[in-house]
């Protein structure tokens, strides 16, 4: 009976070895273990096209665009039906992007956001269990920060905001 409880220790002690020897990570790991080019970074070019007449072509300009470098938020505008703007803000969104920028416009907040939001996540992500078992932490470090869409919808109705559709349940 002793030799049938040290072998039951010794197989779990190799199980919980092994399974600790797994590697862990998925599509929402902070950290990134490849060293490699990102392949959704890559973005076909359109063919190249001659142009009617090579005497009669327009001057370059510093910084401007080719014809044929992919423009993928153009060209999905255009495929749903919708009008191509060539540059800027389309005049139909012009008091929004007002409205928006009305106590000014900060050009260094991309990079704050990501240098807090990468301090916030370091926060979190510091204190870990051991043994326990590995799974997203994406969910976990902004679980103070996400909203129940469905309480919501019923916080908005109760307080009298007609909203027509919601998905279901």
């Amino acid at each position: 009976m002793r030799c049938k409880a040290r072998i039951t220790v010794l197989a779990m002690t190799a199980c919980l070895t092994l399974s600790a020897c797994g590697g862990g990570g998925g599509l929402r790991d902070f950290r990134s273990t490849s060293a490699g080019p990102d392949e959704f970074a890559v973005t076909p070019s359109q063919p190249l096209q001659a142009p009617p007449s090579f005497s009669e072509l327009p001057e370059p300009t510093l910084g401007g665009t080719n014809r044929a470098d992919p423009a993928p938020r153009f060209e999905a505008v255009s495929a749903l039906g919708g009008r191509v703007q060539s540059g800027g803000v389309p005049a139909s969104d012009g008091a929004l992007v007002t409205y928006a920028s009305r106590r000014g416009v900060d050009p260094q907040i991309r990079s704050e956001l990501a240098s807090a939001d990468r301090a916030f996540r370091d926060r979190r992500s510091r204190v870990r269990v051991p043994f326990t078992r590995r799974t997203s932490r994406y969910y976990s470090a902004y679980a103070g920060q996400s909203l129940d869409a469905y309480a919501e919808l019923e916080r908005f109705r109760a307080a009298g905001v007609r909203v027509p559709t919601a998905p279901p349940r």
